[in-house]
């Protein structure tokens, strides 16, 4: 299958500027876990510079009888278009442009398909987001919906397809755009069959995403370590469980394809039982866990067959304020901020409410931005960018230096050897004074005037000699 997919990378130290270039963000959701028929394309074509230049999504044919996890129903698969239909619309938008997915596997197994049906195709240039994100940002995890909440882009329903490749269209934009991401070489695109047009698309409708903390805990949930299958089920649970419920219907199309993945049963269980100890842990990193978040994770762990997991997880009466940061600014330092926030295992908030407790901003927000002297009242730290890792406690502050004194030039020890040659010169003038019977009171004058300049000039010289021996 790789020769399927050219892959691309994009890298600070690439030769191409990227924001020319035309991508195709396309998001596939199947029957199988890590492989299998099509149910959902979606497929968004945008500039590197942010214009999105047209879009197609559909739901394809297949078995309206299968449960699947991506809340298709059957009167949707029933009445969509043959897979061969809506070739002619993909291929317009690839054509010409980067494919561009959240994980490239899922291109593998669409273009897959595509030569089931006869089709023989080139290999088409592709960019993985994961892969991007993983080596310009530190994430606890690289599904879509964190590299997202990183980027500051919008919640959205991730069993959509549509929304999730506008997502990965707008992530990609920002690793283009803000952080400057280049090609290595000048590209060039295959040509690709023409068809006439096919059926209707049948457009699932796009809902709002349901916000809360089983979203934000999910995000905070680290990536597992088990192989490519066990990792493709895991990114399904944490889709379908960010939305705060999670349905039975849900856990069985989870279970069936598990079963044609080859996944045992015990392989499972112990994915079920470790995700429900990571968001456990998420729950009481902040030494509070309300009753929401109580619930909510009873639940899940409850439809999971993990109860085990919570069953002595308490409501915590009292505690302190659990960390929450808003950063506002579209800049790649602040987009490093966020995924550090999510990397420390802060809650990173989206919107500025009562629950957020530290407001970050960076150069390219107003000091009369509305939200900063709002996040005052509420009681909120408010703080630039280049004070935040400190305010957080991610750094520790600088130690201020000591000012290294100037040190002591010579001449003030050069005043005093002189002052003590004069003083010594004087002595002897008041001695041959006095012997040459100039009186006492001449003598007394000058002796006054020599001893003065004798104590005078050791004192300065001493006190200099003493200073440039001592350090700084």
């Amino acid at each position: 299958m790789a020769e399927l997919i050219e892959r691309l990378s994009l890298s600070p130290t690439g030769q191409v500027p990227a924001s020319g270039t035309e991508f195709t963000a396309i998001e596939v959701k199947t029957t199988g876990l890590h492989a299998g028929r099509v149910l959902e394309i979606a497929a968004i074509r945008f500039r590197g510079d942010g214009i999105f230049l047209g879009e197609f999504a559909t739901v394809v044919a297949a078995d309206p009888n299968r449960g699947n996890p991506h809340r298709i129903t059957a009167a949707e698969l029933a009445g969509a278009p043959a897979f061969g239909d809506i070739l002619s619309r993909l291929f317009d938008l690839c054509r010409g442009a980067v494919v561009v997915a959240h994980d490239l596997s899922s291109v593998y197994g669409l273009l897959a398909e595509i030569s089931q049906l006869g089709v023989r195709l080139p290999p088409l240039p592709g960019i993985s987001l994961k892969d991007t994100a993983r080596a310009t940002l530190p994430l606890p995890n690289y599904r879509l919906a964190t590299i997202a909440r990183a980027f500051g882009i919008e919640d959205f329903p991730g069993y959509l397809a549509e929304p999730a490749a506008r997502a990965c269209a707008q992530a990609m934009i920002a690793l283009v755009g803000t952080h400057g991401l280049r090609l290595a070489r000048p590209l060039r695109f295959p040509e690709l069959p023409r068809y006439a047009a096919g059926a209707a698309a049948l457009r699932r409708s796009v809902d709002g995403a349901e916000k809360g903390w089983m979203a934000e805990a999910v995000d905070r949930v680290s990536a597992g370590d088990g192989g490519p299958v066990a990792q493709a089920y895991l990114d399904l649970l944490a889709e379908a469980v960010g939305d705060q419920f999670l349905t039975d219907e849900e856990v069985s199309a989870l279970a069936g394809l598990a079963a044609e993945a080859g996944m045992p049963a015990a392989e499972v269980r112990r994915v079920h039982a470790g995700f429900v100890a990571e968001l456990r842990q998420v729950a009481e990193s902040d030494g509070v866990v309300t009753s929401a978040e109580h619930r909510e994770l009873r639940q899940v762990a409850e439809a999971l067959g993990a109860l085990e997991v919570v069953v002595d997880l308490k409501v915590t009466a009292a505690g302190h304020k659990p960390t929450r940061v808003l950063v506002l600014g579209a800049t790649a330092d602040a987009d490093q901020l966020r995924a550090r926030v999510l990397s420390e295992g802060f809650q990173l908030a989206k919107n500025l409410t009562g629950s957020v407790t530290h407001l970050v901003y960076d150069s390219g927000v107003r000091e009369s931005e509305p939200r900063l002297s709002r996040a005052l009242e509420l009681g909120a730290h408010v703080a630039r960018l280049d004070e935040a890792p400190v305010l957080l406690g991610f750094e520790s502050a600088p130690v201020p230096q000591p000012k290294h004194q100037k040190a002591p030039s010579g001449s003030g020890r050069l005043v005093g050897r002189v002052l003590i040659g004069i003083g010594f010169v004087l002595m002897v003038l008041t001695v041959a004074a006095m012997f040459g019977g100039a009186g006492l009171g001449p003598g007394i004058f000058l002796a006054v005037f020599a001893v003065g300049a004798l104590v005078g000039g050791w004192y300065l010289d001493e006190t200099k000699r003493t200073a440039a021996g001592s350090p700084g």
